[in-house]
């Protein structure tokens, strides 16, 4: 961490929680990593975050009881709500235990479901500039 507080890099986030919560934190890094080569793993708003270009994929975040996963939208998150009914589900993210064994085939369905809504996202367009 910097003099400030905040985390530079993965691993300094990850080296400031305790190990059963870090290691649960990389194994669900790692496997959303595996998505796709051009995922990256940066820190943002001083938490993990997984990253496509400018467009975030998903978070996660260690709390004192739980980890809080988000995939960066709640359209995703409804999609996904029967299979995510054995944790506790917010409208943007949801809750797994600190010491939860990842679920691979979820993780990897929710990325790539939030991949292809970015697909179906108009990509914006430059403001012209008005002819006066």
């Amino acid at each position: 961490m910097s003099a400030a507080g905040r985390h530079q890099t993965l691993e300094a986030y990850l080296g400031s929680v305790d190990s059963i919560k870090a290691q649960t934190l990389r194994s669900i890094i790692r496997t959303i990593l595996s998505t796709s080569d051009k995922l990256e793993g940066v820190i943002a708003w001083n938490v993990p975050q997984i990253r496509l270009g400018r467009h975030y994929v998903f978070g996660l975040s260690a709390s004192k009881n739980h980890l809080t996963l988000a995939p960066w939208s709640p359209p995703v998150i409804e999609a996904f709500r029967p299979r995510l009914s054995p944790f506790v589900v917010r409208k943007n993210c949801f809750l797994v235990p600190v010491d939860w064994q990842p679920d691979a085939p979820l993780l990897i369905d929710l990325v790539k479901a939030r991949l292809a809504e970015l697909d179906e996202s108009p990509v914006p367009r430059p403001k012209r500039k008005s002819a006066r």
